[in-house]
Formats: structure tokens, C-alpha cells, sequence
């Protein structure tokens, strides 16, 4: 049981892992998160996989700012914040509907006031 257990944590922490890869190239799909959540899980089901994360030359630094400052890379903010110009302008472009168009802005305006009241690195 404790087996299946440590292989359902490395599991999760793959998915993870490979949801933060994409996030480094798809707007809107968070990166610093997944590393996150990847970490955690890799520190209860693999030392090998934990310490190469937290030891990687891009996002190492992602985490551990994270973790020892709540800091975001300003060079994060601004992807993010460009990434979010870019869904709003495309649902702009494909006209959705009002109310569509004004959740999304509420929703992403408190992302963006969440990351930039963030300190940087």
C-alpha cells in the first residue's frame, strides 16, 4: 500500500511537471503553480526528481523565490500579463458574448492585481 501510494505522489507530480512545461508556452496555463504542486509531490515520492527540480536552472529559481519570498520574477509578471492581453484580445476577436467578455475581465483583473501586488524576486 505504501508502494502505491509513493507511485500515485510521482505520478502527480509528473503530471504536474509536464503541465508547467506547457504553461512556459500556452498563455493562461500557470507555470509557477505546477511547479509548485510538482515539488511537493516529487519531496514524498522521488529525492532524485525533488532535487533535480529544485536544483534546475530556470525553474529552481521559480520555486524557491516562491517559497522563501511569495516573489514573482518580473519577467513573469510581464509574460503573464501579456499572455492575459492576449485571451482578452482574442475573445474580443471571436465576439463573445457581453457577460462572457466581463467575467473574464473581472476573473483576469484579480490574476493580474494578485501577481502584481506580489514582490519581485
Amino acid at each position: 500500500m505504501k508502494k502505491t501510494i509513493k507511485y500515485l505522489w510521482l505520478l502527480l507530480g509528473l503530471s504536474c511537471l509536464g503541465l508547467a512545461f506547457l504553461g512556459v508556452i500556452l498563455p493562461l496555463l500557470p507555470t509557477v503553480p505546477f511547479l509548485l504542486l510538482a515539488a511537493f509531490f516529487f519531496a514524498k515520492s522521488s529525492e532524485k526528481l525533488h532535487t533535480w527540480l529544485i536544483n534546475h536552472q530556470l525553474f529552481g529559481t521559480m520555486i524557491s523565490d516562491w517559497h522563501d519570498r511569495g516573489a514573482i520574477n518580473k519577467r513573469a509578471k510581464y509574460f503573464a500579463t501579456l499572455s492575459v492581453l492576449l485571451v482578452l484580445g482574442i475573445s474580443v476577436f471571436l465576439a463573445l458574448k457581453p457577460l462572457i467578455l466581463t467575467i473574464q475581465i473581472i476573473l483576469l483583473s484579480l490574476v493580474m492585481l494578485f501577481i502584481w501586488t506580489r514582490p519581485n524576486e
